[in-house]
């Protein structure tokens, strides 16, 4: 037995190994494999074993220490949890002997977690359920979870969607503050802030859009003048009824944005407020942020100016019919718009055609990707995917919302305050790659600088048409950095404009709602609050959130509606390609699924320029845009990923690229 000497001498050795062992704070992070990493706030990651990943949560912030473990290499240990992000998520019910569990689907939580009995909500075998956090794992590697809500069994309606809002912590209900104020607006409001506002109900605005939208938040009107077109955009109007700061604001910014969910959207707004008192329905007096400006003959933009007005929109019209108009289809629904709407359509056409023919030439113009609409049955999975053709009436909107844009964009960069869309253009982190690209495959560009915007916009323009060994430009575009959202006009590579941001979706877009608010601010002085460099992380995050949580809906209702294709062949193209495989996007759906390498034959290496699959023997190519015939193989449950299986490939000309395997 030690005396009382030798204990002290013990516990000052171990107070001095504490005070002087290094700790690296960082943030937890995850992978698809019982392991883990911290990225440490210096800027490098340190490896965690899998007992060590037991004790944390991604996105954990923990303090760890480093050990060597054997020559060269070293593993983190957790010494202290410092803040933990991971609060709610989702999974499913599981019973195992006596132990109740949550089986997680948050990815990284690669474990069941056991739930005690009087945290249990009466919640049975395979329900997909919300959870808590009950117990951190930090001490022992032995975490608790209570259950917050059922949500419902797998094969029930519209539990994708259910489960997707909960996922992503979306609320489907409006808090009470929110929902009693919109129950108190009324048409008496847009009545009582008509003064000061100029009357343009008797112009000839109208709306163009798809028959079933009902947050309508553009109307369109066009005259022609001795130097081109006098454009009218008429915005709804939601910040003149909606108080700064207010419950229904304070929610909008939370959401961020409507989230087009198929089959049922989830909206910014409260529908009273978003489809009736300020969608711009027709022959309905409504409140409008209008843009004047002036679209010269060949397409620039002139002077322009906004105003506070009230319209009257004089019809709904569907993009088929606006698009039978410009076409000359001329059926009965034509022939009854009155002659002011008719001369207006004429007009809008062929002002958006010079709009667009000027940003041909000057900007850049996305491609014509064929999009696809989902048609869900009583069950609310999809029972059809069909082409969404985009049509002459699809891209005079276009113009004319682009257009207003730019001069919103314009007139903020005057102001003290802004808020603009910048887009980088190409990542950084793939430079010495896409340089080497163009030196081997467009050396005539490789005097260009990508990141300018100048640069940018003639890289992305010259290699459109190019004939190359490889498709340039889809490597390209293959990748791109993220566009976000800054206080100061910053130039938008992906549209070739020097700067931009958009006001004319203030119903669906809170960023949008917020430039009203600036715009109004600065030209007649109406008091708003400014955003704070926060908040503009949370809206940014908030946005991100709504995209995925989109695109996780999709996966499932499509990885589902993948199971009815049956062993045919269908014609692709390849879309994507990793070190692992390649996606192909079908010609006749859109469906994107993933062919593995490990079902081909012999060995690929993945070359990280020209992002091409090559056989190391062969030499066979698989590339992006490459047209493949492939069959349906199976569905990844837990990725929702569709999986194919190749049946034949148009052969790709061996070329001289190196595979990095």
């Amino acid at each position: 037995m030690l005396n009382a000497d030798a204990l002290s001498r013990l516990r000052q050795l171990k107070s001095d190994i504490e005070e002087n062992k290094v700790v690296f704070p960082g943030t937890v992070k995850a992978t698809n494999g019982r392991f883990g990493f911290v990225a440490l706030d210096e800027g490098r990651d340190v490896f965690l074993p899998p007992e060590e990943m037991q004790k944390v949560l991604p996105g954990d912030r923990v303090n760890v220490t480093e050990q060597e473990v054997e020559k060269g290499k070293t593993q983190g240990v957790v010494d202290e949890l410092l803040e933990t992000r991971l609060n709610t998520f989702v999974g499913r019910y599981l019973v195992k002997g006596k132990g109740h569990f949550v089986v997680p689907e948050t990815p990284g939580i690669n474990r069941w977690i056991f739930i005690p009995p009087k945290e249990r909500m009466n919640a049975q075998p395979d329900d997909y359920i919300y959870c808590q956090i009950h117990k951190h794992p930090i001490k022992d590697g032995k975490g608790q979870a209570k259950v917050l809500r059922v949500i419902g069994k797998a094969g029930e309606p519209g539990i994708e969607r259910a489960f997707t809002l909960a996922t992503f912590d979306l609320a489907d209900t409006w808090p009470d503050a929110v929902q009693k104020q919109a129950d108190s607006l009324s048409d008496r409001d847009i009545e009582s802030r008509k003064a000061g506002r100029e009357d343009r109900t008797d112009r000839a605005y109208v709306t163009i859009d798809s028959p079933g939208t009902q947050d309508m938040d553009d109307a369109l009107l066009a005259e022609p003048n001795a130097t081109g077109w006098a454009l009218s955009i008429a915005i709804a109007d939601p910040t003149a009824v909606i108080e700064p700061d207010s419950p229904a604001e304070q929610e909008a910014f939370n959401r961020a944005t409507a989230i087009y969910f198929p089959g049922e959207p989830l909206p910014m707004l409260p529908d009273s407020i978003s489809t009736r008192l300020c969608s711009l329905m027709p022959e309905a007096r409504r409140l409008a942020l209008v843009c004047d400006l002036q679209v010269n003959n060949d397409g620039s933009l002139g002077d322009y100016s906004f105003h506070q007005a009230v319209i009257q929109s004089k019809g709904k019209l569907s993009y088929e019919l606006v698009s039978n108009l410009i076409e000359g289809r001329i059926d009965d629904d034509i022939k009854a718009l009155p002659d002011a709407v008719g001369n207006s359509l004429d007009q809008l056409h062929q002002a958006a055609t010079a709009l667009r023919k000027w940003r041909s030439e000057h900007a850049l113009l996305s491609g014509d990707r064929p999009e696809f609409r989902l048609r869900l049955d009583e069950n609310k999975r999809i029972r059809l995917i069909e082409p969404s053709v985009q049509n002459e009436a699809h891209r005079l909107v276009e113009e004319c919302m682009v257009a207003a844009n730019r001069c919103a964009a314009d007139f903020l960069t005057r102001q003290t305050d802004g808020l603009f869309i910048r887009h980088p253009g190409l990542r950084d982190d793939r430079a010495d790659n896409i340089r080497a690209l163009i030196d081997s495959h467009a050396p005539h560009l490789s005097g260009v600088d990508a990141h300018q915007a100048d640069g940018f916009r003639t890289l992305m323009k010259e290699t459109d048409a190019l004939e190359a060994e490889v498709p340039v430009k889809a490597i390209l575009s293959r990748q791109l950095a993220r566009a976000e959202l800054g206080f100061r006009p910053e130039p938008h590579h992906g549209m070739g404009l020097e700067a931009y941001t958009t006001f004319t979706s203030p119903l669906r877009k809170f960023s949008d709602f917020y430039v009203h608010r600036l715009i109004k601010a600065a030209l007649w002085d109406i008091p708003m609050k400014a955003l704070t460099v926060d908040q503009l992380e949370a809206l940014q995050a908030a946005q991100i959130r709504a995209r995925q949580a989109a695109n996780s809906l999709e996966a499932w209702l499509k990885s589902d509606f993948a199971k009815t294709l049956g062993d045919e062949p269908m014609a692709g193209v390849i879309s994507r390609t990793v070190p692992a495989g390649f996606f192909v996007r079908l010609d006749a759906n859109g469906l994107e699924g993933f062919v593995s390498c490990k079902d081909l034959e012999g060995k690929y290496g993945f070359d990280p320029v020209t992002l091409r699959l090559i056989h190391n023997k062969n030499g066979r190519i698989f590339q992006l845009e490459q047209p493949v015939t492939v069959s349906f193989s199976g569905v990844d449950e837990e990725r929702r990923q569709i999986n194919f299986k190749l049946v034949a490939a148009e052969e790709i000309p061996t070329g001289n690229g190196s595979a990095n395997g």
